[in-house]
């Protein structure tokens, strides 16, 4: 359940981008089902590849005090609407760097917004004597 209500999130985060940045395109009929897939394949690419690429260059993270995964989210949000477009022909686009940029910041912050995490709650519940 908690993995369909963030793949919910970030769907409708991807919309929200869609609707913010203008370099961000959708076409097609099926609208609904071109931000599902590409909700998908970001939250897959998020889980598999944006840890191994942050790990593999936690120096340079480090040496400019994390600005560096910005540009990796960014990174990936214009990988995973290549993928959507070249595998699934889903009509997400996404025209260049800047508009990748934005969309996956926008991205993160309507996720750290509608996505609570219980493990918070569950330190605040419990009692010290």
């Amino acid at each position: 359940m908690k993995l369909l209500k963030r793949w919910i999130v970030i769907m409708l985060a991807v919309f929200v981008a869609a609707l913010i940045v203008p370099g961000i395109t959708v076409n097609g009929d099926s609208g609904w089902v071109n931000y599902a897939i590409m909700a998908a394949i970001l939250a897959l690419l998020n889980a598999i590849l944006l840890p191994i690429l942050k790990t593999l260059s936690c120096g340079l993270i480090v040496l400019t005090f994390g600005i560096f995964s910005l540009f990796l989210n960014g990174a990936v949000f214009m990988l995973s609407s290549n993928i959507a477009q070249s595998w699934f022909n889903a009509g997400y686009h996404v025209d260049g760097w800047w508009s990748a940029f934005l969309g996956s910041v926008i991205v993160s912050l309507v996720g750290m917004l509608f996505t609570n995490d219980d493990s918070n709650n569950r330190n605040r519940n419990v009692k010290t004597d």
